[in-house]
């Protein structure tokens, strides 16, 4: 991804913002497939901190730790990226982790949770109101394309400066579980700090759409394909299929090696 990003430029580093928030349905959850394609997620958001002018790197720790880090010449950031697969039934507040965002500040002024626009609550939602009471911007990936498109487009500070505005929007608002209160908080920052940013602005809202559309239909494809395999078993084979994927073996053998520990023996 890196070395595209350097051979082909911004056209290739807003294909993969527009389509990473969506974690491949082939993938197994909890597989090694989809830990790299977390990795993967927090690479590309470093790589686009970094086109806007901020230092920033991922951080090799994962526990207890946010995921990247951004340095600009007037304020610093941890951020985290999120991505989740299409077919997730809730929005779960944790998944956010808002309020750990906040503890792994860790002396910094700003953290930021980036994420696909479309998994976002569009009505009421505790994620906001833990966003604005804790200071952690929430972000998608649609709002930092139009940011990448303004850093290429305007004065080498002009972006970092509208993403320092951006993470203190928020602050100044009263704490909401409102939706449309948070998102026109952002937005009308973003669209008036210049004349420039409407056109992008416009531009991104079509290619958004149009990324949801290949999204939707990569996942469906997968899916329907899972389910021919699956009607294509053998009896035997949809038996051990479905052992392997509730992990029966894997359990019943933590379950034997439980035993006396000692603890009584302790004196």
């Amino acid at each position: 991804m890196t070395c595209e990003i350097e051979r082909e430029g911004v056209p290739a580093l807003l294909d993969h913002l527009r389509l990473c928030g969506a974690i491949p349905e082939r993938y197994g959850r909890d597989s090694s497939e989809e830990k790299l394609y977390s990795k993967y997620t927090d690479s590309l958001l470093a790589s686009a901190y970094r086109h806007i002018g901020l230092t920033s790197l991922v951080l090799a720790e994962r526990a207890n730790s946010a995921d990247v880090e951004a340095v600009a010449g007037s304020y610093s950031l941890v951020a985290d990226a999120k991505a989740f697969r299409m077919s997730r039934t809730a929005k779960n507040q944790k998944d956010f982790k808002i309020e750990a965002m906040h503890t792994w500040k860790r002396g910094k002024p700003h953290a930021m949770v980036v994420c696909p626009i479309y998994q976002l609550p569009t009505r009421r939602s505790q994620i906001y109101h833990q966003a604005i009471t804790r200071n952690v911007c929430v972000f998608s990936y649609s709002h930092l394309s139009v940011l990448v498109r303004f850093s290429t487009n305007s004065r080498a500070t002009e972006a970092q400066d509208l993403l320092s505005c951006i993470l203190n929007c928020t602050s100044e608002l009263n704490p909401t579980q409102d939706a449309a209160a948070y998102w026109t908080c952002i937005n009308r920052e973003m669209l008036s700090r210049n004349g420039t940013i409407a056109a992008l602005w416009q531009e991104e809202k079509l290619a958004t759409t149009e990324s949801i559309t290949v999204l939707k239909e990569e996942a469906l494809t997968i899916l329907a394909r899972e389910r021919e395999s699956i009607m294509r078993m053998s009896k035997e084979d949809a038996i051990r299929h479905l052992i392997e994927g509730r992990n029966i073996n894997g359990r019943e053998q933590i379950v034997r090696d439980f035993g006396d520990n000692g603890i009584l023996s302790i004196a």
